[in-house]
């Protein structure tokens, strides 16, 4: 029963006209989300006609496998686009060809794209390596990328939450939530279906659901209006033929299209089988492949079997793929999985694994080789360390540190066993360092040394050079600098000698940032010359280590200029080499230097980039995010952030980690009054960074001791927070404005005796919202006897705890009401596009991943009392 599309005008105007904009040049993203059923799909379908005449419309498809093809969707393009893309996306294996292969697609010109890629919330992580790198040029391209996915499966967690994030800071983004159908469009399609049915009960029971109310008029000849769509499916099956049902239950557990090759090994009668469940409208028929119509409606079929029968159909459809040359090995073990044939996935699990590694889906390649190590029996020792290995990298790839670290201790006690002391001794170093990046210093050290034990006699100078630098790099990252410069001046001659630039690069970088950081400013020319060795042999890993301990060197030493000049190329080479992982540190570092700018809004931006990622990135990002809401107060979950921060920063045993929290929760401490807090913040951490030579941390440090009444020595230091600590406090003011920071500037300022400094100190610290640290001195100058003490801003940001502009809580009480965008647009007398923008916001500020839930946060807030609907 083929039903009209109603009550999505306006989402179809918006679409046209961004296509229309993008083939004028101005790309854009369009997300289209809602439940199941609500008609993501149909909205696609009705999209062509609405679009430019020159327009092209792309359609790719993820899939509910257990574990994702890697790039499926793309994989869906292949006979629609050119061959490039095709042959990149078929035989995977190289991301940057991929990637390139899509912007040629995308930029062709004089015919814009429509790129849809549909049920996004199950897109493999290659997939969504590929939409991140579209996005991030999508305003440049002639094109228009519509995701669509089901908001109400999109956990905090989920995958497909770091690309939403990345999308919600994109200048051109289409929010397109579809809502439920009203009960005058269910009267219009009952009456369109001419079936006499109540559609008031129609509407009640299917709450509005699209797919739900074409099920339940579908199985109106019934005489009843099924509860379930599972009852409202399963009545579109009485009365088929006992053949077309076995066919229909054959189908219904490939979690995708199924090809036309396929359907002739599954079912004897081929295609010409399915036409009685075709008319049913429960397939959709095309010479190249079927599919069911709704994917619920395969659901429905398929959780309807017995476990017996699914078993034995999965067998079926595994056979039918085992036969078939060039069978896509993620399929292969899907089904074996499904039909619980161990040694089908024993077979093929390791293929699928590395086809996924291969594409950039480490995600799904830690998936495939989980799946693998049930059945570790089925290994030799060899076979199974080899697996073990992999294993612990996806998962090390992934952030999935606990994985890793059992895994490759597992590997390390296989290798024991097996007399090759260049994989032990390679292993071991591994070892160290997923150790490390889980935050575990002590192990990671202990490994490391081992390795070195092991390989000292293998007869490598490689992997005996890349152990050493490894040692190297942990004592610096553990302030052992006199250690670190030894043990990476042999790691320094060893890569020499293999002619290894890559490891070369790693153990420059470790001995000039120990050196620099240990007090010797020359560690910087050989942090420099890393950088140096790395892009010229194209090593960008090592490129990227070396921008990021060059940005985290300047900016613990106040050279923010400096460190400015060196961030944008740092950015673009992680970006363009899609490094996540250096990329997000980045942005976490470029979250500090804002920060220092009292940019408080960006630095929070940029620092979200970390809040789920590596250790080393989420300690920094959690502790800019709790500086942001000490300093200005009011917002919630700054103690939880402090607490969380600390934690990790302890398990690190590093004081460049320790160093800022210490600060952090120092200064939160003084902020509510407790120089008690901020003497146990302070001084366990200051009394380790006293020890050491060259250390930041100790000049903030010693100040607040100073502060909360325990002088600290400042060795004569000329950092501006030294000079506080001794009362200088119009030098460190001046040295303050000069960094380029405002609100320390304000803070040594507020130190002069002089009541006409102290007020133009609380001018400033109103301007940038500093609501404590501006109401402690707005009670010290009425203590003296200051008169006319300015009262402060009375804007709506400190009015609410979630920082919203006036304009920002009007959005909000709109969007509380269930308005559109557009419905606000028209209400407050602005663009949708403005709207959007503003829309953005209160989601991020509220931490609200759907609309939905905005009005329970708002609630919870306080945002909407006095507030009428």
């Amino acid at each position: 029963m083929d039903l009209p599309i109603l009550e999505r005008e306006s989402e179809l105007v918006r679409l046209a006209a961004a296509a229309q904009e993008a083939a004028e040049g101005a790309g854009s993203v369009a997300l289209v989300f809602g439940e199941a059923g609500i008609g993501k799909s149909s909205l696609v379908k009705a999209m062509p006609e609405r679009l430019p005449g020159q327009a092209r419309m792309l359609v790719g498809e993820c899939d509910d496998l257990a574990t994702r093809r890697p790039l499926g969707p793309f994989r869906d393009l292949v006979g629609s686009v050119g061959t490039e893309l095709a042959r990149a996306v078929t035989e995977g294996g190289d991301r940057n060809r991929v990637y390139a292969a899509l912007h040629e697609e995308l930029a062709r010109t004089p015919h814009p794209a429509v790129l849809v890629v549909e049920d996004a919330h199950w897109a493999d992580e290659a997939s969504l390596d590929a939409l991140r790198f579209l996005v991030r040029r999508i305003e440049r391209l002639p094109a228009l990328l519509v995701l669509t996915y089901r908001d109400d499966e999109v956990s905090s967690g989920h995958p497909l939450r770091h690309l939403l994030g990345q999308v919600s800071r994109a200048q051109r983004v289409h929010r397109l939530p579809l809502a439920p159908l009203s009960l005058d469009a269910v009267r219009t399609l009952s009456a369109a279906g001419r079936l006499d049915l109540d559609p008031a009960e129609v509407h009640q029971v299917t709450s509005g659901n699209p797919f739900f109310v074409a099920e339940v008029l579908a199985a109106g000849g019934t005489g009843v209006v099924p509860p379930t769509v599972v009852d409202a499916v399963l009545a579109r099956l009485r009365g088929l033929d006992s053949a077309t049902v076995a066919a229909l239950e054959q189908l219904a557990v490939v979690p995708s299209a199924v090809e036309r090759p396929l359907i002739d090994a599954l079912l004897a009668d081929g295609v010409a089988g399915l036409t009685a469940a075709e008319q049913r409208g429960l397939l959709a028929v095309a010479p190249e492949r079927v599919a069911f119509r709704h994917d619920l409606i395969r659901r429905a079929v398929a959780d309807s079997l017995p476990a017996a029968r699914r078993i034995e159909l999965n067998r079926t459809v595994l056979a039918a793929l085992v036969a078939r040359p060039g069978s896509d090995a993620a399929r292969l073990v899907h089904h074996a999985a499904q039909a619980g044939d161990e040694d089908a996935v024993a077979r093929y699990g390791p293929d699928a694994a590395r086809d996924a590694a291969g594409a950039g889906a480490h995600r799904e390649a830690a998936a495939q080789l989980r799946l693998v190590l049930r059945a570790r029996h089925r290994y030799t020792p060899a076979e199974l360390a080899d697996l073990l290995e992999r294993y612990a990298v996806e998962s090390y790839t992934i952030a999935d540190s606990a994985a890793a670290v059992a895994a490759q201790r597992d590997a390390v006690a296989l290798r024991r066993t097996l007399g090759d002391i260049r994989a032990l001794g390679a292993d071991l170093r591994w070892l160290s360092r997923i150790h490390w990046w889980a935050g575990d210093a002590a192990p990671a050290q202990e490994a490391a040394r081992e390795a070195v034990t092991v390989l000292e006699h293998a007869g490598d100078d490689r992997l005996l050079a890349l152990a050493v630098s490894n040692t190297a790099q942990l004592r610096m990252l553990s302030d052992r600098y006199a250690e670190a410069v030894a043990h990476g001046e042999r790691a320094i001659a060893l890569a020499q000698k293999a002619g290894d630039p890559a490891i070369l690069s790693h153990a420059l970088n470790n001995v000039g940032t120990a050196r620099w950081r240990g007090g010797d400013p020359r560690g910087r020319d050989q942090l420099e010359e890393s950088l140096d060795v790395a892009l010229a042999a194209g090593e960008v890993e090592h490129a990227c280590r070396a921008y990021a301990n060059l940005i985290w060197t300047l900016l613990d030493h106040l050279q923010y200029a400096e460190a400015d000049r060196f961030l944008p190329p740092a950015m673009d080479l992680a970006d363009r080499a899609e490094h996540l992982g250096f990329l997000t540190y980045l942005h976490v570092e470029l979250a500090m230097r804002r920060f220092a700018a009292g940019d408080w809004e960006h630095a929070e931006r940029h620092a979200e980039y970390g809040m789920h990622a590596f250790v080393p990135a989420r300690c920094p990002a959690l502790t800019v995010l709790a500086r942001v809401r000490v300093r200005r107060g009011g917002a919630p979950g700054a103690d939880e952030l402090l607490t969380e921060a600390w934690e990790t920063a302890v398990r690190t045993g590093e004081l460049q980690r320790t160093g800022p929290v210490a600060a952090a929760r120092a200064e939160a401490a003084w902020l509510r009054g407790d120089p008690a807090g901020v003497r146990a913040a302070a001084e366990p951490v200051y009394v380790q960074a006293r020890s050491l030579p060259g250390v930041p941390y100790r000049a903030e440090l010693a100040y607040w001791l100073t502060r909360a009444g325990r002088p600290a020595e400042t060795d004569g230091s000329d950092h501006p927070y030294a000079c506080q600590a001794r009362g200088e406090w119009r030098r460190a003011a001046a040295l303050w404005q000069a960094a380029g920071c405002p609100y320390e500037h304000a803070v040594a300022l507020a130190q002069s005796p002089d009541p006409a400094d102290r007020l133009t100190a609380l001018a400033a610290l109103d301007a940038l919202g500093a609501e404590p640290q501006a109401r402690l001195i707005r009670a010290d100058l009425r203590r003296h006897g200051v008169r006319h003490v300015p009262r402060g801003p009375l804007a709506a940001t400190r009015e609410n705890p979630a920082g919203l502009t006036e304009r920002q809580v009007q959005v909000l009480r709109l969007l509380a009401d269930g308005l559109t965008n557009a419905e606000i647009a028209g209400r407050l007398v602005v663009s949708v596009r403005t709207v959007d923008n503003h829309v953005r916001a209160v989601l991020e500020k509220l931490d609200a991943p759907t609309r939905r839930q905005v009005s329970v946060r708002a609630a919870e807030l306080g945002l909407l009392d006095g507030h009428e609907s």
